[in-house]
């Protein structure tokens, strides 16, 4: 039987390294060598309640994109923006990059982490860069949040909730996952559970965890993101949940300012730091 304590918490309270090793600062590729046990195939099943097993996954041969900003300095605390994306690249549009670097959010997705890529792969490659950048980096264990686009969206929906403790923030972007069968319309379960996750971390995520659910108002995905919303997330007791809906804008990403509405709502949620900490 497992027990939790957030990870995000624990590097809040500074339990984690205090040591860090060189970077650089702008844009690179980078890999890691050490799949973290929350990765591995046990875990995977049993974080989302799979019957099926994972495949085999060498973490050595993958590859992610970080972005450093310059302004980053190892004495001062940075969030942590994981990225999956839809596709092959794990780029983000132009104007996003100043927003997350404005925030103190380090920028990380993986490459080939696509939709065409099985479900198993694509969270243990956003598991990996969760604790790849806590090693490596000072980061605020409150702000590590998970994000994407489409599909990738639907990833970061699922990571949010069966890692709630890995994870104290989620903005799918045009795309939303559940774990539970919600009825739309005419009743039928249209929008059918993805994964069960444990009891123990869904407790996390409904009281301390924070979703931005984001989609377009002529987004084909629009109306499975707003029934997830109101008969999903608010139905079932998470306690902060946002719906935003961007006019005009359909199947892609939106404007800067539409991030930036998402964030500030993620960074409410900041935990006050606890007495003794550092």
């Amino acid at each position: 039987m497992h027990s939790f304590l957030c990870l995000w918490l624990l590097t809040a309270l500074g339990v984690m390294a205090a040591e860090f090793p060189p970077f650089t600062p702008g844009k690179s590729t980078v890999s890691f060598t050490e799949l973290p046990k929350q990765a591995e195939p046990d875990e995977l099943k049993w974080r989302l309640h799979s019957q099926e097993n994972p495949g085999a996954f060498d973490l050595t041969k993958e590859k992610f994109q970080l972005l450093v900003p310059a302004a980053y300095k190892h004495t001062e605390k940075w969030g942590v923006f994981i990225w999956v994306s839809p596709g092959d690249a794990p780029g983000i549009p132009a104007d996003w990059e100043p927003v997350l670097a404005a925030r103190k959010l380090l920028f990380i997705g993986a490459f080939k982490s696509g939709n065409p890529r099985n479900i198993f792969d694509r969270i243990r490659l956003a598991v990996s860069a969760n604790t790849a950048l806590r090693e490596r980096f000072n980061v605020d264990g409150r702000r590590v949040y998970v994000s994407g686009h489409s599909g990738g969206g639907r990833v970061a929906s699922m990571l949010g909730v069966a890692y709630a403790d890995m994870f104290s923030g989620t903005i799918p972007f045009m795309g939303v996952n559940f774990y539970e069968d919600i009825p739309v319309g005419d009743g039928k379960n249209i929008y059918g559970a993805n994964f069960i996750p444990d009891d123990e971390v869904l407790a996390i995520a409904k009281k301390f965890c924070r979703y931005a659910l984001v989609t377009g108002e002529k987004d084909f995905n629009r109306a499975g993101t707003k029934t997830v919303f109101e008969h999903g997330f608010k139905k079932e007791g998470f306690a902060n949940v946002l719906y935003l809906e961007a006019p005009g804008i359909a199947h892609n990403l939106p404007p800067a300012k539409w991030l930036e509405q998402a964030l500030d709502f993620l960074d409410a949620g900041k935990l006050a730091k606890p007495a003794g900490a550092k």
